[in-house]
């Protein structure tokens, strides 16, 4: 039942359309990684790691790492292998292959620390794979604390040493703004019982994002409205 349900939250497949809100982003999101994820090898960290959604993506990596913030919640919560400060990294230098970042660099206050805790751990050669929001509500709040235009992200990632291989925005054009109203829909639903709750995904929310599917298809790449930034860097051998 719990793979079940993380199938239908995080790879969004078609049949997710009526029951899943955050369709539209949740499935740009895994075909992005997807197309990265078999350049990494060796030993994989996965920085905010949460469930690991994305684990069975990397079958491929010799070990994969995830690593939370240490607090009592994600203690309990959170299916992390290494705990941390907020500070340094307990790991070695050049210590793994691959970095996995998804989805979590808006809600670092200090992110030229973190960063340089990322080329740190990283080794030579080795690969991070990183999707941030350009367009989406606050969330987690208190701990929301930036946007990254596809401009600021690069230079930022370049800043830090990091090689940019690939970019590319995730739902853009008017996709983006089937999505963010879907999001509202269901923020409003959620109070709601879950009967009420699935029907008004099914009815009103299902459609929303299938017309943003289909925008979002037709959007051009280099689009200036769109959810997420995909980017691959390398650190420089």
């Amino acid at each position: 039942m719990k793979r079940w349900l993380a199938t239908a939250q995080f790879r969004a497949p078609w049949w997710a359309l009526p029951i899943n809100p955050a369709f539209l982003p949740r499935r740009a999101l895994w075909r992005a990684m997807n197309e990265a994820a078999p350049q990494a090898r060796g030993r994989l960290l996965d920085l905010g790691c949460g469930s690991k959604p994305y684990r069975e993506l990397f079958p491929q990596v010799n070990e994969y790492l995830g690593l939370e913030l240490d607090t009592p919640e994600n203690r309990q919560t959170k299916q992390a292998d290494l705990y941390y400060d907020g500070g340094r990294f307990p790991l070695a230098d050049t210590s793994v292959d691959a970095v996995l970042c998804n989805q979590v660099l808006e809600h670092v206050f200090w992110p030229e620390a973190f960063l340089a805790e990322m080329m740190r751990v990283l080794r030579p050669g080795g690969i991070l794979i990183l999707t941030v929001p350009f367009l989406w509500p606050e969330h987690e709040q208190p701990h929301d604390c930036l946007r990254y235009t596809s401009f600021g992200l690069r230079d930022r990632l370049e800043q830090t040493g990091l090689t940019v291989e690939r970019q590319c925005k995730l739902t853009p054009g008017a996709g983006a703004l089937c999505a963010l109203a879907a999001d509202r829909l269901n923020t409003a639903l959620r109070p709601a019982p879950l009967p009420l709750r699935l029907l008004g995904r099914a009815g009103l929310i299902a459609p929303l994002s299938l017309l943003g599917w289909l925008l979002a298809a037709m959007a051009p790449a280099d689009a200036e409205l769109y959810l997420d930034n995909f980017v691959i860097c390398r650190k420089p051998a």
